[in-house]
Parts: structure tokens; C-alpha cells; sequence
């Protein structure tokens, strides 16, 4: 659904669209994991500081992690063409090992371009953990698309899974 308001703004002479789109998005992966060290990764700011990143060739701005019901987190990334990116959260919900429940928003060079609710569900199996990804996005003033945010999410994921692999547990 997308809904479009025209403003007008005391910096521009011509108005400026307003739009949201909003959009569902679910990831299911198949983790050769634990829930606990699943978990872990989300929790532990050294952990996460090492998987969850930019894109190849960003730099970091800084990152922040407190993770308790309440907590923020603050992601800066530089990209690679000068544009600055950032994800600020508020965790909404956490279960130890099964679940964290987060709202955030993002922007680019300081505009906001999206407000989300995300879950993320680890469910234990025989090889691991099933892990389920399921973010309600809206979109704001066409700055962004449910194909970039889902391939990211899923870049991310890919980013994560590499770490459990390659990280000695502990």
C-alpha cells in the first residue's frame, strides 16, 4: 500500500511528495547452530560488531549496543560514495534464546527513510536452530524499496552465518 501526501517546505519552492509504502518481509535460515550461540551473536556487542556491518568498502561510524528490554542500538556506517547511513533501535522484547522483538528507523545522509518493526524467532532442531526473520517496514518518501531493505537483511544474515561458522564458541 502506498499513501502520498503533497507538502510544501520553507526551503524549497516547488512541494515535496510525502509517500509511504508499506511492506512484510519474511527470512527463514537453517543455522547448523545452537539457539544459545544464535543468540549470543545478537546480543554480545563484540559478537555483533563483527557481522553485522555495511556493505563491502563502508567503514564504520561507530556502534552501540544495549541489549535489554528498553536498550538502543546505534549502527553508523559510511558507504563507499559518501553518503552516511544509520540504524537506531529500541529493543521491545527479548526472550533468552528464542526471541527479540526491536522497532528502528534509518536514515541516509540524515533523511529519515524507513520505520520498522522486526522479530527474530530461533527455534531449536536436530541440526541447529531455525531461525526466522519477519520485518513490517514503511517506507517513506520513495527513498527506499522492500527488494534493497530485503536483500541487505538477507547480506546480513549471510554476514552472521559466515561469523557462527567461523567463530570459536564462547
Amino acid at each position: 500500500m502506498t499513501d502520498t501526501t503533497i507538502t510544501s517546505t520553507s526551503n524549497a519552492s516547488a512541494p515535496v511528495a510525502r509517500t509511504t509504502d508499506h511492506a512484510t518481509f519474511r527470512i527463514e535460515r537453517a543455522l547448523p547452530h545452537s539457539p544459545a550461540r544464535v543468540f549470543g551473536a545478537f546480543a554480545k556487542q563484540a559478537s555483533k560488531a563483527v557481522w553485522f556491518v555495511g556493505p563491502e568498502g563502508a567503514s564504520s561510524g561507530g556502534h552501540t549496543l544495549d541489549f535489554r528490554v528498553g536498550g538502543r542500538e546505534h549502527l553508523a556506517t559510511q558507504l563507499p560514495d559518501g553518503n552516511s547511513v544509520s540504524f537506531d533501535a529500541t529493543y521491545l522484547d527479548i526472550v533468552l534464546d528464542v526471541r527479540l522483538i526491536y522497532a528502528y528507523e534509518m536514515t541516509v545522509a540524515e533523511r529519515r527513510i524507513s520505520a520498522s518493526l522486526a522479530s527474530i524467532e530461533l527455534g531449536a532442531t536436530p541440526g541447529g536452530t531455525h531461525l526466522v526473520l519477519t520485518e513490517h517496514v514503511i517506507f517513506l518518501d520513495d527513498l527506499d524499496r522492500v527488494t534493497e531493505r530485503e536483500r541487505g537483511t538477507r547480506e546480513l544474515l549471510d554476514k552472521l552465518a559466515a561469523y557462527l561458522d567461523e567463530a570459536v564458541p564462547g
